[in-house]
């Protein structure tokens, strides 16, 4: 299926994937493509201006899907978490600002020299319970993505959809829920039963695509691959998010050096084609 015949409309760009381009940029680009959504990230939205910001989605007609990202619960020091809490009241605010109902979360990873994973999970927790009615109070949902194992000791001790879950079902799915990302979950065989368990309570906040490429490129957090050119099933996992009853947008989300390294323009045409091609199918 070629991109200017497929269905387009549930299609969302996140900001990283092109991360050549300014704010502006993105929302020109985008718009004239007849893409609808992004997702964005904080730094480059603070850096802008975060009112700013909104204004220039709503002028280019663009719904902002997600904001990434809030997080990094972990430490055990008093001090830390209460700054980390004030961190994620400021980015609940900056999404609610932006008009999305979803704050993605990277939960944070071990403290240093600590090697309990349960003790760091519960703090999540803990966060979550203070974290969870401000958000809501202001329309925005905690969507909390579960990173791939490689990521469990310095960024995230969530590592997959069912521990995800586990930590979101305390909570009221209009509060806290996850976010199936097929980067981080295709290799874990209970993921399709996790996506079902996610969508029965309603909990599937956001959902990404890219794609899985080995080996992998030097520095691990840049190894996204292009829809298609790796292992994963984007397909597949399309039908079976669908098949819980989701039909939100669908975020594509890359972090590549080589993509960024091209020209926008390009870069985004091609995504499109590949998003129709292998997610659409």
């Amino acid at each position: 299926m070629s991109a200017d015949r497929a269905d387009l409309s549930r299609l969302s760009i996140n900001q990283e994937t092109l991360k050549q381009w300014s704010l502006p940029e993105l929302a020109e680009g985008c718009a004239a493509a007849g893409i609808g959504a992004v997702g964005l990230w904080r730094a480059p939205v603070q850096e802008y201006g975060v009112e700013r910001a909104a204004k220039l989605m709503r002028d280019a007609g663009l719904t902002v899907t997600s904001l990434c990202r809030g997080g990094f619960f972990t430490a055990p020091d008093e001090a830390e978490r209460a700054a980390a809490l004030a961190d994620n009241r400021t980015a609940i605010d900056e999404a609610a600002t932006l008009g999305t109902d979803t704050l993605v979360l990277v939960s944070g990873g071990l403290p240093p020299g600590s090697r309990d994973l349960a003790g760091a999970r519960e703090r999540i927790a803990d966060a979550l319970a203070v974290l969870g009615p401000y958000a809501e109070e202001r329309g925005v949902r905690l969507a909390i993505e579960p990173l791939h194992p490689m990521f469990a000791s310095d960024r995230c001790v969530v590592s997959t959809l069912g521990q995800a879950l586990d930590l979101a079902e305390r909570f009221p799915a209009t509060q806290v829920g996850v976010v199936v990302d097929t980067y981080h979950i295709w290799w874990d065989d209970q993921a399709p039963a996790q996506i079902v368990r996610a969508g029965a309570g309603g909990r599937i906040h956001s959902f990404q695509v890219a794609d899985w490429i080995t080996p992998l490129p030097a520095g691990v957090l840049l190894g996204r691959g292009q829809l298609g050119d790796g292992s994963i099933d984007m397909r597949g996992f399309r039908q079976q998010v669908d098949a819980t009853g989701f039909a939100g947008p669908i975020e594509v989300e890359i972090f590549n050096e080589a993509l960024w390294a091209r020209d926008g323009g390009e870069a985004l045409t091609e995504v499109a084609e590949r998003y129709a091609a292998h997610v659409l199918g």
